[in-house]
């Protein structure tokens, strides 16, 4: 770049600083993005646990993840409570 073509100096930078904010822009859509399906995906799973029968739950207490097992079925005690944890 020669300093009796300031033209192309102008347009030389005005090119960069395009790239640029062509780059930062693109960067925060991605991030924007990526938040707002996390977002989703977060209230959907909160929904789901407050909600269980919109999402195909059919009683309340066995909508909750880390529910007791007796109510949920998914496991059994093996031992009694009184003898698991004696006062």
């Amino acid at each position: 770049m020669t300093l009796n073509n300031i033209q192309g100096a102008f347009v030389q930078g005005a090119e960069a600083y395009g790239r640029l904010l062509e780059v930062f822009i693109d960067g925060h859509w991605w991030v924007v993005g990526d938040y707002l399906e996390n977002v989703g995906k977060c209230t959907k799973r909160l929904g789901a646990n407050a909600y269980p029968h919109l999402y195909g739950g059919s009683s309340m207490s066995s909508g909750f993840r880390g529910g007791s097992p007796e109510i949920s079925g998914y496991a059994t005690p093996s031992k009694e409570m009184d003898r698991r944890f004696p006062d």
